[in-house]
């Protein structure tokens, strides 16, 4: 993806006082002028819009006439795939174009078939197994899929080779096999393959983005963190529902306190990954790599649903704002402008996490005044790590020591490794490490192991003066996600979790403080 960067974030601007006028750049690009799918007034070429045209022969390498052509061919293609369908019925195996669309080849169990096929100008393929029964085996790998490890990336209906296609990361092919044989896959349907996806969910939370409220009033997004992200609290209640800007269901308020604070914790469900950065409404994306507090006077910038990216100042500290619904203490005013829709949006100094937009009076044609309610009470108050740039939570493949490339499958171990140390924390085996404030490691080493269902346990020793948090997480097939979370005490974290079998690995992370720690666990 192409990060581009806000440019005035961290800007320290003197002025002779609050009220002086103050110009400042923001986000990159603000000032580009969109290119457009075709040129202005351009007929659709064949009955097909230009933009699709142009498109084709971009990513296709094709001319445009080429394109057409193409496009043509593939409509009376897939006509005649209707009507083969119907009449094939259970002898119907599938189908499939040539690379150049130009050919359409219909599978048949049923060799008698293969004149219908013929008559209809397409190219029969005889095969032993119909479409159908191919969907039956697939059905069995789902029914499996939780018993799959990290090193499967997915399974599909391959219609050309008439096999369900498990795909295996490089030196897993042996664990692929065995997930297929348990799953009662008859033989000779299922074909492992070797590859190096590393699917994930692309539903994304980003800061800035809308989401909807019980399918009705719209916030923005503030901050990813661990499990979910934060965002005003006047946005919704403890247990209200949300959906993203795409309408697809999105997570649920677990927390929210409005008035006297203006703050809430939606926690979302798998099929979103929340991710470190915040949406510049330009095309890109702004990087969150902190959260430390700007001083009054430092340059801000927001991101919202309704207007966008929008820059200023910070004017005060720890301001009182008396609203309709009570009063809010504790937030930060500026004179940046904002609308309804932006509140719980993203405010960013630099690369850094300042607060969610609260309120504020006037608007983004006159002008006006916007309160946030800072990021770090939120945190601290709900026991929540933000997500930075370089430290994802839950990808969808393991990470090695936080980077997004894993070891060789065959490094992962298939019960918790043996270790030791000297620690007041003690199990079955033990990893050491180093962290810093605002960052995580995975363990152990970078990987995961697989269990069998049963408790498991764990402790962490912490450096001193630092506060960590440590999580269990589990693989849903799609990502890792949190079973069990224990911050520290008095230097100390465990925590206790009984389970269902799969694969597992620990996440350190350290809200403040830095040094070595070490991890002790055990698992059944």
């Amino acid at each position: 993806m192409d990060r581009r960067r806000m440019t005035a974030i961290g800007v320290v601007v003197a002025a002779a006082g609050l009220t002086a006028a103050v110009t400042l750049p923001s986000f990159a690009g603000e000032n580009a002028t969109p290119t457009a799918g075709g040129p202005a007034g351009a007929k659709a070429t064949g009955g097909v819009a230009p933009e699709v045209v142009d498109a084709m022969s971009r990513d296709l390498k094709l001319s445009r006439e080429q394109a057409v052509r193409r496009l043509t061919a593939e409509r009376q293609a897939t006509g005649t795939l209707g009507r083969l369908r119907a009449q094939l019925g259970d002898d119907y195996a599938g189908a499939w174009l040539s690379a150049d669309g130009a050919t359409l080849t219909v599978a048949v169990a049923d060799p008698a078939e293969a004149a219908r096929v013929e008559a209809a100008g397409a190219v029969p393929k005889q095969v032993p197994r119909g479409v159908r029964e191919l969907d039956a085996v697939k059905s069995r790998l789902d029914s499996a899929g939780r018993q799959a490890t990290p090193d499967i990336a997915g399974w599909y209906v391959d219609v050309a080779t008439n096999s369900v296609v498990v795909l295996a990361r490089p030196g897993a092919e042996e664990a692929g096999r065995r997930f297929a044989a348990a799953s009662g896959a008859p033989d000779g349907a299922v074909r492992v393959t070797t590859s190096r996806e590393q699917p994930r969910p692309l539903f994304d939370v980003r800061g800035g983005d809308a989401y909807f409220i019980n399918n009705a009033g719209r916030c923005s997004v503030g901050f990813s963190v661990v499990g979910g992200f934060v965002t005003a609290g006047h946005c919704g209640r403890q247990g209200d529902r949300t959906t993203g800007a795409n309408r697809v269901a999105q997570g649920t308020f677990a927390a929210s306190s409005f008035p006297g604070d203006d703050w809430a914790f939606v926690r979302t469900n798998d099929q979103w990954t929340p991710q470190g950065v915040v949406n510049d409404f330009n095309g890109g994306v702004v990087p969150v790599n902190g959260a430390t507090e700007a001083p009054v006077g430092a340059s801000i910038c927001r991101s919202g649903s309704t207007t966008g990216a929008r820059c200023g100042v910070v004017q005060a500290k720890n301001a009182t704002v008396n609203y309709p619904e009570g009063t809010v203490t504790g937030l930060t005013r500026t004179n940046v402008c904002a609308e309804p829709g932006d509140s719980g949006g993203a405010w960013l100094s630099g690369d850094q996490a300042q607060g969610v937009t609260s309120g504020g009076s006037g608007d983004c044609t006159v002008g006006g005044v916007t309160f946030f309610q800072p990021v770090n009470e939120i945190l601290q108050r709900n026991n929540l790590t933000l997500v930075t740039a370089n430290d994802q939570p839950a990808p969808a493949d393991p990470p090695a020591g936080g980077d997004a490339t894993a070891p060789p499958a065959t490094a992962a171990p298939t019960a918790p490794p043996a270790g030791g140390g000297t620690s007041v924390c003690t199990g079955d085996a033990s990893r050491t490490g180093t962290v810093s404030a605002g960052r995580s490691q995975v363990q152990p080493d970078g990987r995961w192991y697989v269990t069998q269902a049963g408790a498991q346990s764990a402790c962490l020793d912490a450096p001193d003066g630092a506060q960590l948090v440590l999580e269990l997480q589990r693989w849903t097939g799609v990502g890792f996600r949190t079973v069990a979370r224990a911050a520290t005490v008095d230097g100390i974290a465990r925590l206790e979790s009984d389970g269902a079998a799969g694969a597992y690995r620990y996440r350190v992370t350290a809200q403040s403080g830095s040094g070595e720690y070490t991890l002790a666990f055990s698992a059944n």
